[in-house]
């Protein structure tokens, strides 16, 4: 294949994230994957809809906490400006509102901060699919429309546990928290489950970070606040 080809093939990302760090965390996972190539970052709002002018990618890999803009804002401002660009916001917000005002914009995919590459990926993979069916397909009947919208309609991946976890230990620590009458500590889950204090708020952090889990901070007399966990209903 050609060096033109392979630039007509790739699918080219802009990369909005206000921390530099995660920016470029974000930017290498994506290089991982074919036939993505990222063309840009952004940090701010701003930033964003100047580099879509500029660089017109297919796909914007949108956070929401941006320093000047709401990151759902950015995205009526693009349509505005002309820009057909598909949107995958990745975020840690979990409200309701904010992942339904996502899914009223047109967003391709919702992904919660923290994640891994594998993550990413399945994602990304999934989003080229249905791209490709999307540019390839030639609706004669109805049989067509419902081939595309199955894939745009097909649900999210199962998430990958991060390197280290498993299955077994993150479903002794879940079944602790749907139990728990209120809330517990990692020190009262390693009791309750066998594992490590460690390892039991490891996976405790980890049900946060996905939206699983809640956190709330109980103040001592002394000291620094314990955190306390509770499985969100």
């Amino acid at each position: 294949m050609t060096a033109a080809s392979d630039k007509a093939d790739a699918i080219d990302v802009l990369v909005v994230d206000d921390d530099f760090m995660v920016a470029r965390v974000h930017r290498a996972f994506v290089e991982r994957v074919e036939p993505f190539r990222v063309v840009g970052t952004a940090h701010t709002g701003g930033q964003a809809i100047e580099a879509a002018d500029a660089l017109r990618p297919d796909l914007i890999l949108l956070d929401l906490y941006l320093p000047d803009l709401f990151g759902l804002d950015v995205i009526p401002r693009l349509r505005t400006a002309g820009h057909d660009c598909d949107v995958m916001v990745i975020s840690a917000a979990t409200e309701a509102d904010t992942v339904r005002g996502a899914v009223r914009r047109g967003v391709v995919d919702y992904l919660l901060k923290p994640f891994d590459f594998e993550d990413l990926r399945l994602r990304l993979e999934r989003y080229a699919a249905q791209r490709g069916r999307l540019l390839t397909t030639v609706v004669r009947g109805q049989a067509d429309v419902d081939r595309v919208l199955a894939g745009a309609f097909a649900p999210a991946p199962a998430p990958t546990l991060p390197k280290g976890m498993s299955a077994e230990t993150a479903g002794l620590v879940e079944r602790a928290l749907r139990a728990a009458d209120g809330t517990l500590s990692a020190s009262e889950c390693a009791a309750l489950t066998g594992v490590s204090r460690v390892s039991a708020r490891r996976y405790l952090e980890y049900f946060h970070g996905t939206g699983s889990a809640e956190v709330s901070l109980r103040y001592g007399v002394a000291g620094r606040p314990e955190r306390r966990y509770g499985w969100r209903a």
